[in-house]
């Protein structure tokens, strides 16, 4: 499985943005596929997950309200659209694939090759 993560750029503070991220294979109902940031000199951090079949969502405190995951089960494709960004977003984002619910880096078995995000002030 191959996951390819896009959309990053630069914006402002404030602006929008929405990654995406396509799996070259079918995503089976009992996945959870996930969002992670990393900043520079800083550690991967969770930012939300979906649980594939039934499509419920699960978000780190950081973006709660501002970030929203959906999926496209027909395009084996998830969505993370980002309002409000701010500096403290800026980081490069990566989608990946666990076999169950998880949130911490170990527990996903696919990544994506990451896309930057940089949000300026």
């Amino acid at each position: 499985v191959q996951l390819q993560a896009s959309g990053g750029g630069l914006v402002q503070t404030g602006d929008s943005l929405r990654l995406s991220c396509v799996s070259s294979s079918r995503i089976f109902s009992s996945a959870v596929m996930g969002w992670f940031r990393q900043a520079p000199g800083k550690e991967r951090e969770f930012v939300g997950n979906i649980r594939w079949g039934h499509g419920r969502v699960y978000y780190a405190d950081s973006v709660k309200g501002r970030f929203t995951i959906s999926r496209d089960g027909a395009k084996n494709a998830m969505y993370l659209q980002m309002n409000s960004l701010t500096p403290e977003d800026t980081a490069v984002y990566y989608c990946a694939k666990a076999l169950g619910f998880a949130t911490a880096p170990p527990e996903f078995n696919n990544w994506g090759q990451g896309t930057q995000v940089t949000v300026s002030s």
